[in-house]
């Protein structure tokens, strides 16, 4: 029975080991540039599945394609406003605080009152990997994104991408500083 039970351990730990190499986790794109789906009128689920980790190789600047039907605008051709202002997000995290709520009320209402097009940017602190803050970076933006949609923005109008940590407001090295960059940016279009 002992000897049965160990050569059934000693059979399971490759097959086990052999079955996590085959699944693995796949790879896609550093950077996204998506429109959000529809609203429904059921709640959005918050964008708490954390993204894959994206390849090592691919540089967080964004190449979009020329602009076609069905396909979003590529980010050079947004422009800052100041009608809009960035909201900011804790250390690791990607939840909307109750103040930067406030300020993201009032950049729908902007954004209900005017037909532009919307990019959010997903920005990091330097802390961590590049892999890590450009999926960090993306939750940011959809968060971000979803907050805009629940309250009312069309989500055709909205495109997202992530800079991670390569786009800093800020260069010193502390905690107050860091705190600027751990941000969403907006960039409008005219449509």
């Amino acid at each position: 029975m002992a000897q049965r039970r160990g050569s059934a351990l000693l059979l399971a730990v490759p097959v086990l080991a052999l079955s996590l190499f085959l699944v693995g986790c796949p790879k896609r794109p550093a950077t996204t540039a998506a429109s959000a789906p529809a609203p429904t009128g059921a709640p959005t689920p918050s964008a708490a599945a954390p993204s894959t980790t994206p390849s090592p190789s691919m540089t967080p600047s964004p190449v979009a394609p020329s602009t076609a039907p069905g396909q979003p605008p590529a980010p050079s051709e947004f422009r800052a406003t100041d009608n809009l202002k960035d909201v900011f997000f804790d250390f690791d995290k990607y939840d909307i605080r109750q103040s930067d709520a406030k300020t993201l009320d009032t950049n729908a209402a902007w954004l209900k009152s005017n037909d532009n097009l919307v990019l959010i940017e997903g920005h990091c602190d330097e802390r961590g990997t590049n892999e890590y803050n450009l999926a960090l970076g993306e939750r940011r933006a959809k968060a971000t994104m979803n907050y805009l949609v629940s309250q009312g923005v069309q989500a055709s109008r909205i495109t997202i991408i992530s800079y991670g940590k390569e786009r800093p407001t800020c260069t010193e090295h502390t905690e107050s500083c860091w705190a600027q960059n751990r941000r969403a940016h907006f960039l409008v279009k005219a449509r």
